[in-house]
């Protein structure tokens, strides 16, 4: 039986750091191997990240919503050579029930909230399981998690059951804690190398200690500090140097830096005369409203909501992404958009004669098949909105395939799935397989091979409301359309005494951004044109 500790890989193509969205474990599951245990979200995509080990999970060292370094130990698992590692691992923690006592108060220590009864469920080696949501959610409480009863399996402490412990009125009481044992290390296993995990370092006071009562802390004075980007950006936001935080935390030999200890220095630097500082943690202190509050632990955190009401929200992963990418695109290629709007009659007409054949065959036909083949038509004769301006070479790359990205609206923010070769596929092939894509997107499933290798980009914005907008194009493409919504709008046109009368029709607005130093206004608007003539005589996108 040893325990083997699991680094988060490489999840996507070269990222460097990715945040830990959810466990999908917790310690004392069993897990095989290939077993999703977690999902990490680079500034690619949410993935799933398997076990590389049959046994029982040990230790979870992250919690959720921190950013880690890929490289940097997310979990352990205690692996058994005999294929019993549940059995074995009980049979190994019976002989060391001290070393996790502290996890759970002695009886009398809690006499108060549960008269003559144990203080928490029944698991091995007296350990509390509970997940790092519960765990956060019993420190914002002041709910010691070791008192809670779990009601899931295994006696896991839900969030329900701290919620309900704390309603019940058995929270911890700071001023007893001398009733109780002294306090403990926070416990550590062979294999770990001294390092703390997220379940049980975030239940003790630990980070926060090296603030004395007396006055101001110590610096620490090292040379060299290993720490999370979430930390690192605490740290800079309160003004305080890393290599002065004391922490007893080590990672590969070197000082590891919380955000909680960087938080409980600062305030004890902030504080030095307050009476107890040290006993103060970043996650469980009571909110106060301060003249000019310093940014907390709830930095690292989803979203954290201010003294004032403000609510803030982590600028990373997928969002940073789409963000930078839109800044080097409207600040790199001059846009230019063209308007204009196609009476789309036959076009709703031909998709209405054809959607019982499609949904015959099992497919959901849309007006984007349409529209993809209506815009190969207008990159072929003009191949210049299919191109790649490639500027160190001096050199615009026309491109032979047509492949379209289509942007879909998800919860992360606007993702670009890729249908390859447009050229080739019929309506209902297209159909199907825009229809798989966004799905996948929206649930983020979309691999990062899948958003690539686009030549024009297409944005649906009408799907929700609008006609006309200046869409950014999806660099380094040198083009994008936008679609409006298709809605009966008045519309000129020659009635059956030759004159002119107005008359509702179906229209769809079109807005086409160009990077204006490779597309000229003039060709801009003759692609329009080609594709107006191809969305208002479907029969033409039979050559397509």
């Amino acid at each position: 039986m040893t325990v083997e500790e699991f680094k988060l890989p490489d999840v996507g193509e070269g990222v460097a750091e990715g945040e830990l969205v959810s466990w999908l474990v917790a310690p004392g599951d069993r897990v095989e191997e290939d077993q999703p245990v977690a999902e990490v979200e680079t500034d690619k995509a949410l993935v799933e990240v398997p076990s590389s080990y049959d046994g029982t999970v040990e230790e979870l060292f992250v919690d959720e919503g921190d950013m880690v370094p890929v490289g940097d130990v997310i979990i352990s698992f205690r692996v058994d050579e005999d294929g019993d590692g549940g059995a074995t691992a009980e049979a190994e923690a019976e002989p060391e029930p001290e070393a996790d006592a502290g996890d759970e108060p002695a009886p009398d220590a809690t006499a108060d909230a549960d008269d003559g009864t144990t203080s928490g469920p029944d698991t091995p080696s007296g350990r509390t399981f509970a997940p790092p949501s519960a765990r956060r959610l019993a420190r914002e409480l002041g709910v010691d998690v070791g008192a809670v009863d779990g009601s899931g399996p295994g006696g896991r402490v839900t969030e329900a059951d701290v919620r309900a412990h704390a309603e019940g009125g058995g929270s911890a009481d700071p001023g007893g804690a001398d009733d109780g044992p002294e306090p403990r290390p926070a416990p550590t296993d062979t294999g770990s190398a001294g390092r703390k995990s997220a379940v049980s370092k975030r239940g003790d006071s630990s980070d926060g200690a090296s603030a004395t009562a007396a006055g101001a802390p110590e610096p620490a004075g090292r040379e060299t500090t290993l720490a999370t980007p979430a930390t690192r950006k605490v740290a800079r936001e309160r003004g305080v140097d890393l290599d002065d935080v004391p922490t007893d935390e080590t990672r590969d030999g070197e000082a590891f830096v919380t955000v909680d200890a960087v938080n409980a220095y600062a305030d004890a630097l902030e504080s030095p005369s307050e009476p107890e500082p040290a006993t103060v943690d970043a996650d469980t202190a009571p909110a106060t409203v301060d003249a000019d509050p310093a940014p907390d632990a709830t930095a690292a955190t989803d979203a954290a909501v201010s003294a004032e009401g403000d609510e803030t929200v982590p600028y990373r992963g997928v969002r940073r992404t789409i963000g930078k990418q839109m800044e080097r695109s409207k600040y790199t290629a001059p846009h230019v958009t063209h308007h204009d709007t196609a009476a789309v009659d036959a076009l709703v007409e031909a998709r209405e004669e054809l959607k019982p054949k499609a949904e015959a065959e099992g497919v959901r036909l849309t007006y984007m098949p349409f529209v993809m083949k209506a815009i190969v038509a207008g990159l072929k004769e003009y191949p210049y909105l299919n191109s790649e301006l490639r500027e160190d070479d001096e050199e615009i790359v026309l491109k032979g395939d047509y492949n379209l990205g289509i942007a879909v609206a998800t919860d992360a923010g606007l993702m670009v799935p890729v249908v390859e070769d447009v050229d080739e596929k019929g309506l209902f092939e297209l159909a199907d397989e825009v229809n798989d894509l966004a799905a996948r997107a929206r649930e983020r499933k979309l691999k990062p091979a899948e958003m690539k290798g686009g030549t024009f980009s297409i944005t649906n914005f009408g799907a929700i409301g609008g006609e006309y907008a200046t869409p950014i194009i999806n660099y380094p493409e040198t083009a994008i359309l936008g679609l409006g919504a298709i809605e009966e709008r008045p519309v000129v046109r020659e009635g059956d005494g030759g004159e002119s009368e107005v008359a509702p029709a179906p229209t769809l607005p079109l807005s086409l951004s160009i990077d204006h130093r490779v597309v000229d206004g003039a060709v801009a608007a003759e692609f329009a044109n080609t594709v107006m003539e191809h969305l208002e005589t479907p029969l033409l996108l039979l050559n397509e």
